[in-house]
């Protein structure tokens, strides 16, 4: 089909030279209708946040799996949306070690610079908000923050007190003898704290290195416990920068190398926006639910509420609560490094009050029990780790609560041991009643409002007042009541009185 010279001319001209309705349809607003659908699909497809953009995370308090989970998807997320850089506010009194080693795997590992900033003023990076410190890209604080006093602590193993002289040395590295004195023996508990002192010393130690910090300073961090003011950190090479906010901060960072996973890279961090992305709704009730003392509290009302619920089953409330905080209660101590000797015997001491409200021991296996709880909330957490330990008021508030709870739950037992038989077959013996008729060799007595058939040794009468001795196939056995005297013009029951 060859084409004609008018069509070539309207096509020139920005038309098409015939439609379905023999009119021409402009090319030029054709183009633009495309040009506008292959934009928006573009926008679409593109990433929220453009590649000039600094993601600011804050971890405020103590670090936990709530804190490593936040930091975890706030890194990745900063990859995933192209920005250019990740600044983490920093305000803590340090936390467990286990979150701390998987925030400083993930800073190693990120594709995109992380720079842990130590802030408001007044804030701290302390034990482990140091080592956080040590392994970012740039390493800030804000005037007047403090960061050091690194040393480890173990959970659950409250340490004893060393005598003066047996503190370890900052220059023994562990494997090297000793300098051959018997006296300086050290305990196994003195060698597990030397190795927990050893290792974190080794750890931060490389990673000064690594990032060309003080290394001396951070040992020193980590075996004695020191702490530097930001002026002091700057003069010491501590820190890259001392900023007063984030703009000061990426404004003095702009053109310096850090060293990534891939190699050198520059950064260009002048004029970037700043995106702030606290903690979601998730990471907010991890953080709650991974809290030591609402973990001890959720677990007693657990057990409790299951306790109710198998003695006395009703609509199912007290059993629903239990297991639901019961159930809580156990995704947080597997959230926390638990003492499992402790756990144990907060177990022991909720076994021994549940056996002292089912049977009661006049208040011997209730005291145990007591003892027992209060010993492994104590043992469960260690205090000295900011943020893990179980306040000593909350421990003794929840022992004075169980021991309240058996001491009313005996009493009322042993109240209600003590208390008559009201119902039954005991009830009725020694009760009184009254004859009502007699046929022959059968009659019928009226005893505490019922209607029995009565036998006896001695010859009854109608009205007379018998006291039942025993009961034996339905028929009570009965006696006459000495303390009141036969009636014999006494009616009984159905009968008409003479008028």
């Amino acid at each position: 089909m060859r084409t004609s010279r008018a069509t070539v001319c309207a096509m020139a001209s920005g038309g098409f030279p015939f439609s379905a309705t023999g009119r021409r349809v402009p090319l030029r607003l054709l183009s633009r209708w495309l040009l506008c659908l292959l934009l928006g699909w573009a926008g679409l497809a593109m990433p929220v946040h453009a590649a000039s953009s600094a993601r600011v995370l804050s971890i405020e308090g103590a670090i936990g799996p709530a804190s490593a989970d936040y930091v975890v998807r706030g890194i990745d997320q900063a990859r995933d949306s192209g920005a250019s850089l990740v600044v983490l506010v920093l305000d803590t009194p340090g936390g467990l070690d286990s979150a701390m080693r998987q925030i400083i795997q993930a800073i190693l590992a990120s594709p995109v610079p992380v720079a842990t900033y130590v802030s408001p003023q007044g804030a701290r990076a302390a034990s482990a908000g140091t080592y956080i410190l040590y392994a970012s890209h740039i390493a800030a604080m804000a005037p007047a923050t403090t960061l050091g006093a690194a040393t480890p602590v173990a959970i659950g193993m409250p340490g004893v007190p060393r005598p003066p002289g047996d503190a370890p040395r900052p220059e023994s590295r562990e494997g090297e003898p000793s300098d051959g004195d018997s006296n300086s023996r050290t305990s196994p508990m003195d060698t597990m704290t030397a190795k927990r002192v050893n290792d974190a010393a080794a750890f931060i130690r490389g990673l000064a290195e690594q990032r060309g910090r003080n290394a001396q300073w951070a040992e020193q961090a980590v075996r004695e416990a020191v702490s530097l003011t930001a002026a002091e950190a700057l003069s010491q090479e501590v820190v890259d920068v001392v900023a007063t906010d984030i703009p000061d901060l990426l404004r003095q960072i702009h053109g310096r190398n850090v060293r990534m996973a891939s190699g050198e890279q520059r950064l260009a961090t002048q004029g970037l926006s700043i995106e702030t992305h606290p903690p979601d709704w998730r990471h907010r009730l991890l953080g709650v639910i991974a809290n030591p003392s609402l973990a001890l509290i959720l677990l007693m009302i657990g057990f409790y509420g299951l306790l109710f619920e198998f003695s006395s089953p009703g609509f199912g409330i007290p059993g629903t609560v239990g297991a639901i905080c019961l159930l809580l209660a156990l995704f947080s101590l597997q959230l926390l490094p638990v003492n499992y000797a402790a756990l144990g015997l907060i177990l022991l001491g909720f076994a021994l009050l549940a056996a002292e409200l089912l049977s009661p021991s006049f208040g011997v296996l209730g005291v145990g029990g007591i003892v027992a709880f209060m010993a492994g909330g104590l043992l469960l957490f260690d205090r000295d780790v900011p943020g893990m330990g179980v306040p000593l008021p909350l421990i003794f508030g929840l022992s004075i609560v169980a021991g309240a709870g058996v001491l009313l739950g005996g009493g009322m037992a042993l109240r209600a041991r003590r208390a008559p038989v009201v119902s039954g077959q005991e009830s009725l013996v020694g009760a009184c009643g009254e004859v009502l008729h007699v046929v022959g060799s059968q009659a019928w007595a009226q005893v505490q409002g019922e209607r029995w058939q009565v036998r006896s040794d001695a010859p009854l009468q109608p009205g007379q007042r018998v006291r039942v001795k025993g009961m034996h196939n339905l028929v009570l056995e009965v006696a006459p009541d000495p303390g009141s005297p036969p009636d014999a013009t006494a009616p009984f029951e159905g009968e008409p009185r003479d008028v």
